[in-house]
């Protein structure tokens, strides 16, 4: 009776965009070694449910595991490795590139990220993909990422990956796009400032998503840029303004605004933002939320093994059939897609030296 009742919630599930098929290729959870003792983990508090149902599934394959969760915002999940107060972050953001600093300091090693989950579809606060609006009236109908960064940045000497800047993403002022002629459009659109609404930047040291694919890391932006602590007003003086722009969760979505299509080059595909382009990942601003480990000792040397056997297993756990179809009972974030399973599989197990040593050793 209750492998029926369970049957039809996923079946519920399914229904709602994702597909029992979605996951049929995905590995079932067998486990490698038993394992015991308190996994403890730090991090976002959206998680949290989502932790809970991982929490609840892997301890049918391992009774003798206890949780230790401190989950009170991304912030703190990185802060935990730093101090050896957790064993993994949990993460529904990449990490700062400062923040990288207090665990790479110690072994000259990055903390290891590994995609968990794909954010929400549209509900706010759960990772939630990019929507680019614009107001009801615009007759825009679809962007690049390019186009965006022209909307949104500015000229810059660069960008930041992980804590290697690179001088490749920089670009001149004469990339600006600051005017909705400069798009084509137009009669009394074509000399039309363009007004650039945003969330809150998160200060020096702080690279969100949104700068990561659409200013290539840089941190110079649009010096008119507003920016709206308060999402729903934020939306609200768009539909007033027919020359506005701006980003943030479709959850935010009114009648006077519409989200336009994107593309990662001008080639296309231009992909609308829905639940099924967000979890095959083929939106080009879907996020990602993460778990985080690292893989030094308490000598500041590389563990053997690598991977604390208690994470290894928790995590080939999410990443199995059983994990996945976890995230759809979640019902906010959605599952990740078979390619990137495998590559997140592969980097889990991965042996080979960490580039960051060979540099030293060079």
């Amino acid at each position: 009776m209750k492998t029926v009742i369970a049957g039809l919630m996923l079946a519920a599930v399914f229904a709602s965009g994702v597909t029992a098929q979605d996951l049929s290729s995905l590995p079932d959870y067998r486990p490698d070694q038993r394992v015991s003792g308190v996994l403890r983990s730090r991090g976002n508090d959206q998680m949290a449910a989502l932790m809970k149902q991982w929490e609840k599934g892997f301890r049918k394959y391992h009774p003798g595991i206890q949780f230790a969760d401190t989950l009170v915002g991304s912030a703190s999940g990185m802060y935990g490795l730093e101090m050896r107060t957790a064993d993994i972050a949990v993460m529904g953001r990449p990490i700062n590139p400062y923040e990288r600093y207090g665990s790479y300091e110690r072994s000259w090693v990055y903390p290891v990220e590994i995609e968990v989950a794909t954010g929400s579809f549209e509900t706010p606060h759960k990772s939630p993909a990019y929507a680019i609006f614009v107001h009801k009236d615009n007759p825009l109908a679809q962007l690049t990422v390019k186009q965006l960064d022209g909307f949104f940045g500015a000229e810059r000497g660069g960008g930041w990956n992980a804590l290697t800047w690179d001088v490749n993403a920089a670009r001149t002022s004469a990339e600006n796009i600051r005017t909705w002629g400069q798009l084509g459009l137009k009669g009394a659109w074509a000399d039309k400032p363009i007004h650039v609404y945003g969330p809150p930047l998160l200060g020096a040291g702080s690279i969100t998503l949104f700068q990561s694919k659409v200013l290539q890391g840089g941190a110079m932006w649009n010096e008119d840029l507003r920016e709206y602590q308060d999402r729903k007003q934020m939306i609200t003086d768009l539909s007033q303004d027919p020359y506005e722009i701006a980003y943030t969760a479709l959850g935010y979505r009114t009648p006077g605004v519409k989200p336009v299509a994107l593309a990662d080059t001008a080639a296309g595909p231009f992909v609308e933002l829905s639940r099924n382009s967000v979890t095959d990942r083929s939106y080009p601003l879907s996020r990602p939320v993460y778990i985080v480990f690292t893989i030094d000792n308490e000598k500041s040397e590389i563990a053997d093994p690598r991977v604390d056997p208690k994470v290894r297993e928790f995590l080939r756990y999410v990443l199995s059939k059983q994990g996945q179809q976890d995230v759809l009972r979640d019902r906010a974030y959605l599952p990740l897609p078979i390619a990137t399973v495998n590559a997140q599989l592969n980097k889990l197990d991965s042996k080979e030296a960490p580039r960051e040593l060979e540099l030293l050793e060079e």
